[in-house]
């Protein structure tokens, strides 16, 4: 948005969801928010598209089905096949055929993220029960929740158990309260005025008549919970009269972050509740056999699995071609790959770029060099070398000093340091006894030296900064 002004289309929470996040970024002028409601079509440009109704942990979330010259290009989004969702909006199954039935589906993408779990995916009205088990096991004791805070069906089930409980409900983490808002002004999210108060207030109340939803069940380093993990959190302190539910599974990769926090609430005396203790969490993907089903009601010509580790993506292509999808016909695709269709079918076009964009602050883009060098300062450290030269003469004036942090620790290296000054001065004497008078070039030779030297006596590598004045 920073580069291109852009129309969002979505239903009505998800641009909610997404004006949170512009907002915080200072780009809301730079794009127009279109609602569509289920069933929808829109033309976009020279393509028509439906937004179809799935199911998933966020409510009101859809497939695209893009109509264009090429046939329909339907992909599935983030979905579940749950039969009995929380707000009974049920995945357009019979859209979905109708549209294989008459136009037919060119292309399907479709979610790989559970393809290698067999069977259905739970409703996620399963995990209600077990939290109304939960809060009255513990009832005596003060419950804190961990839940993403997209996932408002999760969100309303831990309140209605809280509510019929007899507790009040308190929000903890900034976008937790902003979505729990946008829910409850949209109508997705039902707690009672009565039962909702604000973090600072749960002091006023015993624990047992306290619920707080807090943010951070992914374990990020500075979530609401982790801060709670580390006792860090200036609303709630967590002590031996509380129990944790993370209502929720650590997506792979982030086990460790998970894990460190589960332990740091341990350390505090604090009972903790987790999926692998008990069923406090439904997953929002397809799960094979929901895979299969989808499959056999779109009944695609080009399957492209996408959504999910490569490993994913390699279940997920078994089973489109499983389920009668010709094996040339489906695609394995990664981030970057360009395809294209046209009467002759799909193929692979160019590539482009689509790796990690990292921002720093409001800097914006941060390129991989800045990366780079900010992984050497911190593995390896920096040495910055400092000589002031009289050109004229040829000579050192002062110097070579050298000073670094994260190579060695100067006090107790004075010999490494003076050894490698006596280097540096001796590759700038031969230098500008050859000739050598442009700062540039002097820089270079005191950069390849010290380098040279820092890497022989250490085997390290860190950043040398070479500083060469003249007088």
């Amino acid at each position: 948005m920073r580069s291109t002004p852009l129309p969002i289309f979505g239903s009505r929470l998800t641009l909610g969801l997404a004006r949170n996040r512009i907002e915080e970024a200072g780009l809301l002028g730079r794009c127009e928010f279109v609602p569509v409601a289920d069933g929808d079509r829109v033309d976009i440009g020279p393509f028509g598209v439906e937004f179809v109704p799935v199911t998933h942990s966020v409510p009101h979330a859809h497939a695209i089905a893009v109509h264009t010259t090429q046939g329909v290009v339907l992909h599935s989004g983030d979905y579940k096949l749950d039969l009995t969702p929380v707000d009974d909006r049920r995945c357009d199954l019979a859209r979905l055929g109708q549209i294989a039935a008459t136009e037919g589906v060119r292309v399907l993408l479709a979610d790989s993220t559970n393809a290698e779990e067999p069977g259905f995916a739970p409703s996620e009205t399963s995990v209600g029960q077990v939290l109304h088990n939960l809060f009255s096991e513990h009832r005596d004791r003060r419950i804190i929740t961990a839940s993403f805070a997209s996932h408002l069906h999760r969100i309303q089930q831990i309140a209605d158990a809280a509510v019929a409980s007899g507790r009040k409900v308190a929000t903890l983490g900034l976008s937790m309260r902003k979505n729990v808002r946008l829910g409850r002004d949209l109508g997705v999210v039902d707690i009672p005025e009565s039962s909702l108060i604000d973090i600072e207030e749960i002091d006023r109340y015993r624990p047992e008549e306290i619920c707080v939803i807090s943010t951070g069940s992914q374990g990020e380093p500075m979530s609401a919970l982790a801060l709670l993990a580390r006792g860090e959190n200036r609303f709630v302190t967590v002590d031996e009269r509380d129990t944790v539910i993370l209502s929720s599974h650590a997506i792979p990769g982030n086990e460790s972050n998970v894990n460190r926090v589960i332990d740091g609430l341990l350390r505090r005396g604090a009972r903790v509740v987790h999926s692998g203790v008990a069923d406090v969490h439904a997953t929002g993907h397809a799960q094979a056999d929901d895979i299969k089903t989808y499959l056999s009601i779109v009944e695609p010509e080009w399957y492209v699995p996408i959504h999910g580790e490569y490993r994913h993506l390699v279940a997920n292509a078994a089973l489109g071609r499983r389920m009668g999808v010709a094996s040339d016909q489906v695609m394995l695709c990664e981030d970057g790959d360009v395809i294209v269709i046209d009467d002759d079918g799909l193929r692979l076009g160019d590539r482009v770029p689509a790796g990690y964009v990292y921002v720093d602050g409001i800097i914006g883009d941060v390129g991989t060099g800045v990366i780079r060098d900010r992984r050497v300062l911190a593995e390896e450290g920096v040495v910055v070398v400092v000589v002031t030269v009289d050109v004229q003469s040829a000579e050192i004036v002062t110097g070579p000093e050298i000073i670094t942090r994260g190579w060695v620790y100067a006090p107790e290296a004075e010999d490494l340091l003076d050894e490698a000054c006596d280097t540096v001065a001796e590759a700038v004497q031969r230098a500008l006894g050859g000739g050598v008078r442009d700062v540039e070039a002097l820089e270079r030779d005191v950069r390849r030296a010290a380098g040279k030297f820092v890497n022989e006596r250490t085997r390290r590598r860190p950043m040398i900064v070479p500083v060469v004045m003249e007088t």
